[in-house]
Formats: structure tokens, sequence, C-alpha cells
């Protein structure tokens, strides 16, 4: 980061730093980062200070207060306490409904076969475009704690994802990691999901893992921040890859990886 905008940064986290009530408020109300350690805590304000600066949330037929925006803004910024805020650049807004919200649009298959297809959605996210939330989905995370989901880590995920052009389960790796392995490892998980669920054998995780490799990205991203143990247990290799990517260790608290 070059000297003017670390300049600009601390202005801007000098003059519109998160009030201390309203972050611990939030906070608290966030299983998974009621543990969160010191380090990452500050430098997770940091990032949600930023972003609040930089992205317009707008809630449609809903009231938005200081502490739903940092709620939004916290688990926004989780997969990027490491990485940074810049790789959540190109987009302005985050749209907020109050439930799930319909979508209408048609689709082209492999064949190149329109189908008209309506869907109703907990969230959305596009390269350029709006992150797309519904408000109910992100409390019954919260309040129900439904092992392994989280709505805005998804769509967040999504957008990493999408760095590389489009959604394909292969955001752009860093120079240490093995192009090979992750696609060795995340590729044999997708398979394995993908033969218990033919037949119709229990897995332990969410089987829209296997909708596509987009998709398989951004589940086994909710599983890696909210059920870590989980991953671990189930797809050790991929948790593994997961670490390397997002540069942090959920099962010592979100601990930073140099």
């Amino acid at each position: 980061m070059n000297f003017f905008k670390r300049l600009y940064f601390g202005f801007i986290l000098r003059r519109h730093a998160i009030k201390h009530h309203v972050w611990a408020s939030a906070i608290g109300r966030i299983p998974l980062l009621r543990d969160i350690g010191l380090t990452e805590n500050v430098r997770l304000r940091e990032l949600s200070t930023l972003l609040l600066h930089q992205k317009k949330i707008t809630g449609v037929g809903l009231m938005i207060t200081d502490e739903m925006r940092v709620m939004i803004a916290a688990q926004a910024c989780l997969p990027v306490l490491a990485l940074g805020l810049e790789l959540l650049n190109g987009w302005t807004e985050i749209v907020v409904y109050p439930d799930a919200f319909h979508v209408s649009r048609d689709e082209v298959d492999e064949n190149g076969i329109v189908h008209h297809n309506e869907k109703l959605l907990s969230g959305e996210s596009w390269s350029r475009g709006p992150l797309i939330l519904s408000w109910n989905d992100i409390q019954r995370d919260l309040y129900e704690h439904d092992e392994g989901h989280n709505v805005i880590i998804h769509e967040i995920a999504h957008k990493l994802d999408m760095l590389n052009g489009r959604a394909n389960g292969m955001p752009p790796l860093h120079r240490s990691m093995q192009t090979d392995t992750w696609t060795a490892e995340l590729s044999a998980a997708y398979e394995h999901l993908h033969k218990r669920l033919e037949h119709h054998h229990r897995v332990c995780v969410d089987p829209y893992a296997a909708t596509s490799p987009a998709e398989f990205f951004a589940v086994f991203s909710e599983y890696f921040f909210s059920a870590p143990n989980v991953l671990t247990a189930c797809f050790p290799g991929v948790y593994q890859q997961l670490m390397l990517y997002y540069r942090l260790d959920p099962l010592t608290h979100f601990a930073i990886q140099e």
C-alpha cells in the first residue's frame, strides 16, 4: 500500500470509526466472531469501517440500522481479513431485502437450449454488480446458528471466485500456492460428494455444494469459517487449501497465517 493510500485510510479510520458500543453489540450477536482473537478483532473493525465508507448498504422495504450495517460489514470482511479489502473493489452497493427474493431469468444449458427459471434466493452476487442479501436469512444464520451456513460469506466467496473472470471454483491463488494441488484436492472432494449423493448416502456438508464447482467453493467457504471442525473432519485436504488461500485458521479463532 502506498503512502498516500495509507494516509487516506488513516483519515477514514479516524473520521468514520465504528463506535465502540455499536461494534461490541454487533460482534456479540455473531456467534462465529465471539471468540475472535484481539489482533484479528482490531483488523476486522478497521476493514469493516473502510467497507462501510466504500459501499452503500440499501434496504428494500427495510430500515437498515447502524448495528445491522456493522453486522453485515463484519461478516463480509471476514473472508478478506488477511487478504485485504482491495479484493472487494469493483462494486459499490449491498442491497438487503427483508426476506428471500424472487428472480426470473432465461438460462442456456450446455446444449444451447434456453430455459426460463424462477428462483427464490437468500443471496446473489454479480462480478461488477451489487451484493444482494436477505435479512431474514442473515438472522437465521445468527440465531439458529445453522452449522456451516452463512449467506454473507457464501456470496463474498462468489465475489472472490469471480476475480478470475467467472465463478468456477478457482479464485486467483497466491504465488505460494500450487494450482495442481488445489485442483486435485477440491476436484477429489467434489467427485466424492457427487458419488455419495448419487448413491443416496448421507453427506456431512450441504448437498448444494455438489451443484457446481462455483457453489462447491462458496459452500465449503461457509463451512471453513462457520464450521471448521466439520470441514477438517470430513475434508481435511480442502480445509488445508482454504487455509492457505484465506490465510486464516478458524480453528484458532481466525489467527492470521503468514
